[in-house]
This record gives structure tokens, C-alpha cells and sequence, in this order.
């Protein structure tokens, strides 16, 4: 047993903690969760706790089902839930096979191959995401439009509103947890919110993601409104993105990072920006999982109006261009660490393991064949006509799920980023779900056709 695991026997013992929650994510990024005694976790560490893989949602076929559920010590946080009777904690777990390799469907262990691969090169794979969502006065019934629990806007401040108290307390409860938050605000949209995460190795960072998700909700539950990570609840007001700063560092030496170069951006970082963007139709995909996120990332009449630029619908890059999907931040004179990248295209909705995946391997491909960086776009892209974005070079995203699954399909470096098992799978659940959703007479067709046709 290593340092760690006794840390954190000692610790359940000395602060009387009655339940370990094992978590994980099933491949569509959804937490699972199973309850063990403090008693059975040393035999946890060493062997796995086996449950049904063949019930979780693309991890395995029925005649494979055995799997095992392995908890990394490193993640263990005990939970500061106020309604829970006696202490809990929770730790992630890595799935393994029933021989103690790692799962082929296990989303944590599909990045775990990319920091891996990262690794070899002499990269780690840093993040720092800005998280938008809504909160609701309630979970809307099968049928209800969801109503925002406020009117305010973007960073509005008015003292005693139920937004600036839930913020307050559902970053005590993430720093409670150990998961350091960097800023956060009242968003554009009434009712809509953004926390920003601190900068963190991507593992840690989509670890992180996953409690903010279920932390945000338990906040939300205890004062009596809903938290909801949909990309675009509604019609009228912008959707929820989850930007993200990346960047590479070598050793302590931020590897983006280079004296004197054009916006500081050295040649690696423009070779990890060249492939994400060669790349970006074949990853939308997997950042962009739902129906529902093309509504926001093709929110056309919003971005029109001033209102929802901010969700990127064209592939380029910019230095400071906040329609563009990657944009290279103002630099900080004297800060070289600070030199990064920000993928924009991102929503709070999407699997970050799988997510941090294909964009790392998008940015390392790009690294590795020497990508050449195209022109920066300066203009607001969303301002350009289609025969001025053409000129330039700038296509579009794909602008369906639909679009997105067929870029992906014959994408070789997602198949290689995810492995033959979560890439067939998505694949296969993601289609159906285009399906279920092509058959659907929609409200505004029956609003729109019904009176008339």
C-alpha cells in the first residue's frame, strides 16, 4: 500500500467517514457513482470493485460484462454535502479490465493515453475552463419552457439576488473540495452563470469538471432552483460554452511561449493551434455531443443582434478575436507562463475526458507534421459575408450533429484518439440520437404549419 492509500485510511478513520462513493463517467460523460464501507477499501486498492460493465452505457457487451472499478487515492476529497447524515467521501476510479488492464471504453483512461502520448514528447497538457450555465426556478415538467431564475445581465452586482448568493456558496462548497476557482460572474442571459476553473493538468481539470457539474446542482437543489448545463435552453438568449485555455508546458517552461515572436506564440504553439484548426470538423463531435449544441454554436440571429457572438461557428484563429474558435489572449508583458490558447467551441454539456482528448491529439498532430499556422482572422467573423469568409480560407463548422458525426466518421485521428470501442459507440449512440430527433414534430412546426396548412 503507497503513502496515499494510507492517507486516506487514516483520514476516513480520524474524521468518522461512514461511505466512500466511487465515481466514474460512462462514455457519454454522464457520473456514476457506487457507495462502499470505509472497511472494504483497502481491498478496493488492491483488486477493483467488479460490477456489470454491460449496464453502463458503452462500456462493454453482455458476454463481456465483468469489469472492475479501481479508486485513485489521489482524487479523494471527503464531501461537504450539509445533508448528509453522517461524513462521505469520494474518490475516481480508473475501469479495468477483469485481468487489471485498463478498460478500452473507460473515457479517464482515453485521456490518459493522450497525456500519455503528450508525455513521450516532453509536453504536459495544461487547462483552465470558463463554465456557463443557467439556473431555473425549477426543473421544468415533460412539456414546460424552462423560466430563469433571474433578470440580471452580463456581471451585474445587485446585493442580497439569489444568483450573487448561490455563486458565493457553491464556491465555498468547490473550495471546500479542493477545486480552486479563478473568477466568476453573472453571465449574458437572465438567470445564466460562469465560474472559471484555475489553470490544472487536463486530468485533473476534467476530474474537476465533473464535481462542478454535481456541485452546482446540489447548490442549486438546496436553495430550490435547477442548474442546467443544456448548451442552448432557450430561443432568445446565449447559449452555455465552456471556453477553454490551453496550453503546453516542458518541464516548468511554458512550451506556447516564445521572446519575441508575433504574440509571443512560439512554433510549437502554432503548430498545436494549425491542427486543431485542420482538425475542427472531426472533433466537433465530441465537443459538441447534443441536437442541442448547434443551437448555440449557430445561433446566427443572437451573434446578429451583439448578443451571442461569443459561440465560435467558423474555423479560424485569431489574436484577441472573440468570434474566432481559437483565440491567442493578450499577453502579459513579463508573464511568459501565461502565454496560451483558448478553444471556444467547447460546451458545458460535453464528456471533457473525451473532449481533452481529440484536441490534444488534434494540437499534437499539428506539433509532430509541422502544420503550417494560416493568416489570423482580425475581422469579427461573424460580420464577414460568405464570399469574404471564403476568400479568406474560413469554413464553416459542422452545423448539424448530423454534419459533425459524418466529419468524424472518417476522422483516423478521433478513431486513434478514442480507440475502436468509444469511437464505434459514440458513432452509433450519436446517430440514433439524430434520428429520435429528426422524427420529432416539433412546437414551432405545430405553431408555425397547424393554423394554416
Amino acid at each position: 500500500m503507497n503513502r496515499q492509500q494510507e492517507f486516506v485510511l487514516r483520514t476516513l478513520e480520524e474524521r468518522d467517514i461512514r461511505f466512500v462513493r466511487l465515481w466514474f463517467t460512462d462514455v457519454l460523460g454522464y457520473l456514476k457513482s457506487v457507495a462502499v464501507a470505509p472497511a472494504e477499501l483497502e481491498a478496493a486498492f488492491a483488486e477493483g470493485i467488479g460490477f456489470d460493465g454491460s449496464a453502463i452505457e458503452g462500456f462493454a457487451r453482455v458476454h463481456e460484462s465483468d469489469m472492475l472499478a479501481q479508486p485513485d487515492p489521489t482524487t479523494f476529497q471527503v464531501l461537504p454535502w450539509r445533508n448528509e447524515p453522517h461524513g462521505t467521501a469520494r474518490m475516481y476510479c480508473d475501469i479495468l479490465m477483469p485481468d487489471g488492464s485498463p478498460s478500452y471504453a473507460d473515457p479517464r483512461n482515453v485521456l490518459k493515453r493522450q497525456l500519455s502520448r503528450a508525455s513521450d514528447l516532453g509536453f504536459t497538457f495544461y487547462t483552465h475552463p470558463e463554465i456557463e450555465f443557467y439556473l431555473l426556478k425549477k426543473k421544468p415538467e415533460y412539456g414546460e419552457f424552462p423560466e430563469p431564475n433571474d433578470d440580471g445581465g452580463y456581471f451585474d452586482h445587485t446585493p442580497h439576488n439569489s444568483a450573487h448568493d448561490f455563486r458565493r456558496n457553491a464556491i465555498m462548497m468547490l473550495e471546500d473540495m479542493g477545486i480552486s476557482v479563478e473568477f466568476s460572474h453573472h453571465e449574458g442571459g437572465p438567470g445564466q452563470q460562469e465560474i472559471d476553473l484555475r489553470y490544472a493538468d487536463a486530468l485533473t481539470t476534467a476530474d474537476n469538471i465533473m464535481t462542478f457539474r454535481l456541485v452546482m446542482k446540489e447548490v442549486a437543489l438546496e436553495q430550490g432552483i435547477y442548474a442546467t448545463f443544456m448548451p442552448k435552453p432557450f430561443t432568445e438568449f446565449p447559449g452555455s460554452g465552456m471556453h477553454t485555455h490551453m496550453s503546453l508546458f516542458e518541464g516548468d517552461r511554458n512550451a506556447f511561449y516564445e521572446p519575441g515572436a508575433e504574440y509571443q506564440l512560439s512554433k510549437i504553439g502554432r503548430g498545436f493551434i494549425a491542427g486543431v484548426l485542420r482538425h475542427a470538423a472531426e472533433i466537433t463531435a465530441v465537443c459538441n455531443q447534443f441536437v442541442n449544441s448547434y443551437k448555440r454554436l449557430w445561433d446566427n440571429a443572437a451573434a446578429s443582434a451583439g448578443a451571442g457572438g461569443e459561440a465560435p461557428a467558423y474555423v479560424c484563429w485569431g489574436h484577441n478575436n472573440r468570434s474566432a474558435l481559437v483565440r491567442v489572449p493578450m499577453y502579459k508583458p513579463r508573464k511568459g507562463n501565461s502565454t496560451r490558447i483558448e478553444f471556444r467551441s467547447l460546451d458545458s454539456a460535453c464528456n471533457p475526458y473525451l473532449a481533452f482528448a481529440v484536441v490534444l491529439a488534434a494540437g499534437l498532430k499539428g506539433i509532430e507534421e509541422g502544420y503550417e499556422l494560416p493568416p489570423g482572422a482580425a475581422d469579427d467573423v461573424w460580420a464577414l459575408t460568405d464570399a469574404e469568409r471564403r476568400a479568406l480560407g474560413i469554413t464553416p463548422l459542422p452545423q448539424s450533429l448530423d454534419e459533425a458525426l459524418r466529419a468524424m466518421e472518417n476522422s483516423e485521428l478521433v478513431a486513434e484518439a478514442l480507440g475502436e470501442h468509444v469511437f464505434d459507440f459514440f458513432l452509433r449512440n450519436k446517430k440514433a440520437e439524430w434520428q429520435a430527433y429528426r422524427r420529432q414534430v416539433t412546437p414551432y412546426e405545430l405553431q408555425r404549419y397547424l393554423p394554416t396548412l
